[in-house]
């Protein structure tokens, strides 16, 4: 009964938030409800944006609008589920659930019922290898890359010897908080650091113990791999340990205004690692003004142009709009099936110019995927915060993942998949 409740109340929400039937549908996967609706209202408003941008400024998406209907999972594995579900039906084009733990449960699901499902920088890591997960798609970059980038980002600080250093990972306790986990195992024997682990239950309100630890430890550098309040309270913990701000590191979802704007003055230095570009200089926030804030179809409240989560829900969005346009250019044809978006996902060819055009110069790496590479590139740069400016500022250019120690751990975790899930790899 329980289920059938919820399952009426996503149908009530799709019925109201866009078009029942359309000839491009992309459901926007939210939740602007529960511990986490801080930070998924910008970016299901980023990427509700785009896509109301596509439709008023060209009519769409090769001449055919998008529906774009919202289905609230309140980060809640079940619901994400029941929010999948109950759009399939209506030829949904891609999914991008914006949660590990619901895209670990949709894997098996899309691959039985040929969906796109679209993680990029979240999710199943080892999905990066098309050869074994023909239907998932991360990139450009995964949590694997965004901890590598990190270590050697602190071996440039450090002249290229960690030797002797204490790192501490600080982590959101769900299957998203431990994908770093082997990664950061395997660096620490490669370049001879101390790693210690701190797991904090979600939603992560309450840290004493590990920030006592850590001012016990006195590691040299903490990673955090956190997510909604949890960040909030580990940067305030932080500073009231003193912990310098400019040692700590947050992985791209540790990294927005919302995790560094309440504990003011003292989040001053601390660092995050982003695979887009942060600010609103970007030219496309100028028509993201005329066609869709100034004319009123926002998605909210019309606060969050430039922000992190707000570009990214935006990045993902884009990502999603130009896999589709490579299908409609692949097939001759504007409206394109699932199985067709699957193939511009995997030829997508996005370069600097292709960017430059789309109003977003510099904003983020060229991808060219390819049956193999559905992981992109794995760069990433680093951020600082200002607080006193209350702004992201880039202190580092785009850093390479160490492929040397990812591929193989990619390599070994989708093939025990494949094994398990009885598939057959590709791209041979």
């Amino acid at each position: 009964m329980k289920k059938s409740f919820a399952a009426l109340a996503a149908a009530a929400m799709l019925a109201t938030t866009g078009p029942a039937l359309a000839d491009l549908t992309v459901p926007n996967l939210s939740y602007r409800t529960g511990s986490y609706a801080a930070n998924g209202i910008p970016y299901a408003d980023g990427f509700a944006d785009y896509f109301t941008l596509l439709n008023e400024r060209d009519g769409g998406i090769g001449g055919e609008k998008v529906a774009v209907p919202e289905c609230e999972t309140a980060y809640n594995t079940e619901k994400g589920v029941e929010c999948y579900e109950s759009t399939k039906g209506q030829a949904a084009l891609a999914y991008n659930p914006l949660s590990t733990g619901i895209t670990y449960q949709l894997i098996p699901k899309v691959t039985a019922d040929h969906h796109v499902l679209y993680t990029p920088g979240y999710g199943r890591t080892s999905a990066a290898n098309g050869a074994v997960f023909e239907w998932v798609f991360n990139y450009p970059a995964n949590y694997w890359d965004g901890a590598s980038v990190a270590v050697k980002y602190m071996l440039a600080e450090n002249g290229g010897d960690l030797t002797g250093k204490k790192i501490t990972l600080v982590y959101h306790n769900s299957a998203y908080g431990k994908e770093p986990i082997r990664t950061l195992e395997e660096l620490a024997k490669k370049h001879g650091f101390t790693l210690s682990l701190l797991p904090v239950d979600p939603p992560g309100q309450e840290q004493k113990s590990q920030w006592l630890q850590i001012r016990r430890d006195k590691p040299d550098y903490v990673i955090m791999y956190g997510w909604g309040v949890m960040n909030q309270v580990a940067i305030q913990e932080a500073v009231n340990i003193k912990f310098p701000m400019d040692h700590m590191m947050g992985i791209w979802w540790s990294g927005s205004e919302n995790d560094v704007g309440p504990a003011g003055a003292g989040a001053n230095g601390y660092k995050s690692i982003s695979f887009h570009g942060v600010g609103a200089e970007y030219p496309i926030y100028a028509d993201l003004k005329k066609y869709v804030f100034d004319a009123g179809k926002a998605a909210g409240a019309g606060d969050q142009l430039g922000t992190v989560l707000y570009s990214r829900g935006m990045y993902a969005a884009m990502i999603i709009s130009e896999a589709i346009r490579t299908a409609q250019e692949k097939t001759g044809k504007a409206s394109v099936t699932p199985e067709e978006v699957r193939d511009g996902f995997e030829t997508l060819n996005l370069t600097e110019a292709r960017l430059t055009e789309l109003g977003l110069p510099g904003f983020a790496q060229p991808i060219a995927a390819s049956c193999a590479d559905h992981g992109g590139p794995g760069t990433a740069m680093i951020l600082q915060w200002d607080a006193s400016a209350k702004k992201w500022s880039a202190v580092s250019d785009w850093i390479e993942a160490d492929a040397e120690v990812l591929d193989p751990l990619i390599a070994e975790d989708s093939a025990a998949f494949a094994k398990e899930s009885g598939i057959a790899e590709r791209c041979k």
